[in-house]
C-alpha cells in the first residue's frame, strides 16, 4: 500500500510531467499552446483594463472632489440665520477640521459671445481655502481678489472660453430673482468683472463660477443669511461615518449630508462599470479555461495505456482523478503566471507604453483639447491582481473535472487486452 505522503508526490509528478513532457501528440500540443496563450491574454488584459478602471476613478476623485467639501450642514427650511455661531459649535465637534459658508443657485452668464446657464456660487475666500481646494485650481487670479474688488467673479475656463471672456472682461449675470420697478417686473442682473480662472479638468470647468459672500448674498437678497455651512473632516473616505454621528447631534432643524451623497452616484456607476468590464473579460479566461478540456481529453485518449498500467500497479481511480487535474492546473497556472507577469508590468508601464504608441503613429491619442485627460491613468491594486489569479485558477480547476474523473473510469483490463 503506498503511503500518503508519497501517493501525492507521485500525483503531482506524474500530473506535471504530462503536462511539460515533450513526448507528446503534435496536435495536442498545439492545443495546449493555444489554451495557455488565451490565458496569458486574459489574465494582462483583465489585470491592465481592471488598473486603468482604478486610474480614472483615481483622477475623478481628485479632480471632481478638490471642489467639494466633505460634506454640508443645511437647514431644513430657509436660510440660514447667524451662521457664525453654528460655524463655531461645528469647529469644536470632534472630527470637524474647518467650516466655511456658502450660497449656491443657477443663474445665467451673458458674455460678449453667447450666454451660458451656469451654477454661481457664493463663498467666503478665507474660509473656502480650509474645506477645498480651489486655491490651487486657480489659472489665473487670486482667490482673495473676490474680496478686494466689489462684484468680481471667477470661472472655470471652459465657462470663460464659451463666454468670450477673459479676465479684466465684464459679463452680465441673471438670477432667478424678480426685481419690481415702476416700469414693471424685471430679472435682476448685474454686471460683474472676471478676475480669475480656474481649472480641474473636468466638468465642473463648464459650469461652476464664484463669488464672494457679500456680492452673493446681495444678488440673490438674502441679507445676512446663507444656504448652509461646507466641512471638511481629516480624511475623505471616512467622512460619510464622522458626518452621520456629527448630525445625530444636530437636532431636526438642520439636515447634514455628506459628499457621497451629493457626487456618490458617479463613483458607484464607476464601480458598477468596473465590475461589469471586469465580468466580460472574465470570458476571454473562461473560453481559455475551457480549452483545456480539449487538451485533457487527447491526453486521456493518449494515455490510456499509461493509466491502465498505473492501475494494475496500485493506483486508485482517485489517484488518477488528481493526476490529471494537476496535468490541466499545471497547464493553466504557466499561463495564468505569465499572465500576471506580463499584466503587472503593462499596467505599471501603461502611460509610457502609450507614449511609444503616439510616437509610432504620429498621432495624439488623448488630445487634452478634446478630453480632460492627456494619458491613460492607471493603479494597479494587488486586491485586483489576487482576485483575477483567484478567478482563473477556479474556472482551470472545473475546467479539468470533467476529463479527469473520465479517466479514473477507464477500465484497465479492457485497455490492456488488445496491448
Amino acid at each position: 500500500m503506498l503511503q500518503p505522503s508519497f501517493r501525492s508526490r507521485y500525483v503531482l509528478f506524474v500530473g506535471l510531467r504530462y503536462s511539460f513532457s515533450r513526448k507528446r501528440n503534435r496536435f495536442a500540443s498545439v492545443i495546449a499552446s493555444v489554451s495557455m496563450l488565451g490565458m496569458v491574454l486574459g489574465v494582462t488584459s483583465l489585470i491592465t483594463v481592471l488598473s486603468i478602471m482604478n486610474g480614472f476613478s483615481g483622477e475623478l476623485r481628485n479632480r471632481i472632489l478638490s471642489l467639494v467639501p466633505h460634506g454640508y450642514v443645511l437647514p431644513a427650511n430657509g436660510g440660514l440665520e447667524r451662521w457664525e455661531e453654528l460655524a463655531l459649535r461645528l469647529e469644536q465637534a470632534g472630527g470637524v477640521e474647518a467650516v466655511a459658508p456658502y450660497i449656491s443657485n443657477k443663474v445665467i452668464l451673458a458674455g460678449s459671445q453667447s450666454l451660458r446657464g451656469a451654477v454661481l456660487s457664493a463663498i467666503d475666500p478665507a474660509r473656502e481655502v480650509a474645506v477645498s481646494e480651489l486655491d490651487e485650481a486657480l489659472v489665473a487670479g487670486q482667490l482673495g481678489d473676490l474680496e478686494h474688488e466689489p462684484y468680481s467673479i471667477i470661472l472655470g475656463v471652459t465657462l470663460a472660453r464659451a463666454l468670450g471672456v477673459r479676465p479684466g472682461d465684464r459679463l452680465e449675470v441673471t438670477v432667478p430673482r424678480l426685481t419690481v420697478t415702476p416700469l414693471g417686473t424685471f430679472p435682476r442682473s448685474k454686471r460683474l468683472r472676471v478676475v480669475g480662472l480656474f481649472a480641474i479638468s473636468a466638468q465642473a470647468d463648464g459650469y461652476q463660477a464664484y463669488v464672494s459672500l457679500a456680492t452673493g448674498q446681495k444678488l440673490f437678497g438674502l441679507g445676512d443669511r446663507v444656504d448652509g455651512l461646507q466641512l471638511r473632516t481629516p480624511e475623505l473616505m471616512s467622512a460619510p461615518a464622522t458626518l452621520a454621528r456629527l448630525g445625530a447631534g444636530l437636532g431636526p432643524e438642520l439636515q447634514v449630508r455628506d459628499w457621497s451623497q451629493t457626487q456618490g452616484s458617479l463613483f458607484r456607476a464607476i464601480r458598477m462599470e468596473k465590475v461589469m468590464v471586469g465580468l466580460l473579460l472574465l470570458s476571454v479566461v473562461a473560453v481559455a479555461a475551457f480549452n483545456i478540456i480539449s487538451t485533457l481529453v487527447m491526453s486521456v485518449a493518449e494515455k490510456r495505456g499509461d493509466i491502465a498500467v498505473l492501475r494494475t500497479m496500485g493506483a486508485r481511480a482517485g489517484d488518477i482523478m488528481r493526476i490529471f487535474v494537476a496535468h490541466g492546473l499545471g497547464l493553466a497556472a504557466v499561463g495564468i503566471g505569465l499572465g500576471t507577469l506580463a499584466g503587472i508590468a503593462l499596467a505599471s508601464h501603461v502611460a509610457a507604453v502609450t507614449k511609444t504608441v503616439e510616437s509610432l503613429l504620429g498621432v495624439k491619442l488623448f488630445d487634452p483639447a478634446v478630453y480632460f485627460i492627456s494619458e491613460l491613468p492607471a493603479q494597479l491594486l494587488w486586491q485586483d491582481v489576487l482576485v483575477v489569479v483567484a478567478a482563473s485558477f477556479l474556472l482551470s480547476l472545473v475546467a479539468t473535472l470533467y476529463p479527469a474523473w473520465r479517466a479514473s473510469r477507464i477500465a484497465p483490463a479492457e485497455v490492456l487486452r488488445y496491448e
